[in-house]
């Protein structure tokens, strides 16, 4: 399904709800010049999809509490949703170390962000070949962090996968199976993989999900977020810089099709493992739509600066920047009008 984007006004943000962004992601606040990326929306090509209704939300969620967990992406749509909300109702921040929460007193809802890298349990401690030190993922234990808080959610919104590009040893059954960016000659060939690896973490996180006894709610697995590295990647010089409208054609990424092919088969794996609980876990697919998206993200405006640096050098080379996360205001706050719609026919739905 291919978007159809046309310029809308831009929703309005309380300023004082500017201030809970990340500054990595507040691109105005940080000297972009352009503001066209803000004002395109996706649109499906067989269906509607209503602008974002801060009142309506907030009377959906009454009494409940909506949580977010996952990495920095996860972040960047929770402090989106909460700037949203902040049009009709200002927050009270009431999180800790563990888990960031902002209620919204008008109708009792509480969103939360927790954080979890990888969604599965991760140690430093050494595994059998793996030393101490290096990031084990322990590809069939869910990460406890956030199970722990589970039954407090009526809603979970679950985002992970770019963590499996940085350096760690995968363990499954006890056994170390394979590694990113590390692997000992000696242990002869892996056995899996980082994609595998991230196919076989998304079914143990859902299944566990799903099936806890004590979660009665609704499980929504956001799709891989695409990023927009150009000539390398994060580390290696890749850069965004001069993207400033959406793209008319994607530009295929063989490991973003790589994860995102094995996230849905693993969503799948966990609709079949919870059986009769199998409904209460939904898909949002953001990842074809947001492939056209190089114009959102924050490129070289990561910081306030004045003095950083936003063209390519004489020599080619472009700036430090960040071509992973969304600017806010931005396209990332479609997501959550996506995110209220799952919301609406479910809880409608319950209702009838």
């Amino acid at each position: 399904m291919l978007p159809v984007v046309p310029r809308l006004p831009r929703m309005r943000i309380h300023q004082r709800a500017l201030q809970t962004l990340s500054k990595m992601q507040n691109c105005q606040g940080n000297g972009r010049p352009d503001k066209e990326y803000g004002n395109w929306r996706w649109k499906p090509e067989q269906c509607i999809l209503p602008r974002f209704d801060a009142r309506k939300f907030l009377e959906l969620m009454r009494g409940k509490t909506l949580a977010f967990v996952g990495d920095s992406v996860a972040r960047n749509q929770m402090e989106s949703l909460v700037c949203l909300l902040w049009q009709v109702d200002v927050p009270q921040n009431r999180g800790n170390k563990r888990m960031h929460k902002w209620l919204f007193k008008s109708t009792s809802t509480t969103i939360a962000r927790v954080w979890s890298s990888w969604l599965v349990h991760r140690s430093t401690e050494a595994v059998g070949i793996a030393p101490k030190g290096i990031d084990k993922v322990f590809l069939d234990v869910p990460d406890e962090t956030f199970m722990d808080f589970l039954p407090r959610f009526d809603v979970i919104v679950l985002s992970s996968g770019h963590w499996f590009a940085k350096r760690s040893a995968y363990v499954l059954n006890g056994n170390v199976v394979g590694g990113q960016l590390w692997w000992p000659r000696q242990a002869g060939k892996m056995q899996m993989n980082n994609v595998d690896a991230f196919g076989v973490s998304v079914e143990t996180c859902l299944t566990s999900v799903v099936t806890n006894p004590n979660f009665t709610g609704l499980a929504i697995v956001r799709t891989w977020s695409p990023d927009h590295y150009e000539g390398g990647a994060w580390n290696t010089g890749g850069s965004c810089t001069g993207k400033v409208k959406p793209l008319d054609k994607v530009v295929r990424n063989g490991f973003t099709d790589a994860m995102y092919g094995k996230q849905i088969e693993g969503f799948r794996k966990a609709v079949k493992n919870a059986g009769q609980h199998g409904s209460r876990l939904k898909l949002m697919d953001i990842t074809e739509p947001f492939a056209f998206r190089a114009d959102g993200h924050p490129g070289p405006y990561r910081s306030p600066d004045p003095n950083k640096k936003t063209q390519r050098g004489p020599d080619g080379k472009p700036p430090p920047q960040d071509c992973l996360h969304w600017c806010m205001p931005g396209p990332v706050d479609t997501w959550n009008e996506m995110l209220l719609e799952i919301i609406r026919r479910e809880f409608e739905r319950d209702r009838s």
